[in-house]
């Protein structure tokens, strides 16, 4: 018996701190590249640097607006539909120093990851979208399978024979009962190939932390939320998912 031990959840503040904090360090360094600037391009024209610093303004404060915009969905509150935007983008431009600031605390790029995923899922959940199941693409990894088993399922799911001993079986019965579509993908290339060939209106994935990052961002502006998996064994080998966490996702995405 595969033991199935969840994880523990992931905290969104901490993610949503370290981006704040990234954000102003950034906008310090944009101070700083303005006034080192100044004088060279005040004689190239007068109001060159009036107009670059407003422009630096503009991006710093619109930034933080899509951060404080995340915040209130995690405090519960009204969020402006203007800033959803452009959220991803902005993390994808911040992620890689709000890492390398993480390490100076301690703070490991799989808990800044997971800290991610949650605040996205709460977001895609406080958008209430409802999409009819098979309009839905469910994504799972191939580690979900046995190592062992014999009846590759890599981009034919049906060739599961169900026998109880991995999650893809149970999967494969919840797509046949509710009707949405499901592919096993053995990496980004392919999933992302799946998504375009399928057109879905949302994505449920289910995978590894850096793996439901980089795939919920790619797949922006189409809405994807992500179930991580459970590993008993390591990354990518017999891993697990928790059905019920599945089922209910699905009963917050999929239209009655």
């Amino acid at each position: 018996m595969i033991s199935t031990i969840l994880p523990a959840r992931p905290k969104k503040r901490l993610f949503l701190g370290l981006l704040l904090v990234t954000e102003f360090l950034m906008a310090l360094m944009l101070y700083g590249a303005w006034k080192i600037s100044y004088l060279g391009l005040e004689n190239i024209f007068e109001y060159l640097p009036a107009i670059f610093g407003a422009f630096l303004i503009f991006i710093s404060t619109f930034s933080f607006g899509a951060l404080c915009n995340m915040v209130l969905a995690v405090k519960g509150l009204p969020t402006l539909k203007l800033f959803h935007r452009y959220s991803f983008a902005i993390i994808k431009f911040l992620f890689p120093v709000a890492v390398r600031i993480g390490k100076i605390f301690g703070i490991k790029r799989r808990q800044l990851e997971g800290s991610f995923i949650a605040v996205s899922n709460l977001i895609f959940m406080k958008s209430k979208i409802k999409v009819p199941a098979k309009k839905l693409l469910v994504l799972a990894p191939h580690c979900l399978q046995l190592a062992g088993c014999p009846h590759k399922i890599t981009r034919d799911p049906n060739n599961c024979k169900r026998c109880g001993g991995c999650n893809i079986g149970d999967l494969m019965k919840l797509s046949d009962e509710l009707g949405f579509v499901f592919f096993v993908a053995t990496g980004g290339t392919l999933a992302r190939q799946v998504v375009i060939k399928n057109r879905p209106q949302a994505v449920l994935a289910i995978a590894c932390e850096r793996d439901l990052m980089s795939g919920i961002q790619d797949v922006f502006p189409l809405p994807a939320v992500g179930v991580l998996n459970i590993r008993p064994n390591g990354p990518c080998y017999n891993t697990r998912v928790d059905i019920d966490e599945v089922k209910r996702t699905l009963s917050q995405i999929i239209e009655n």
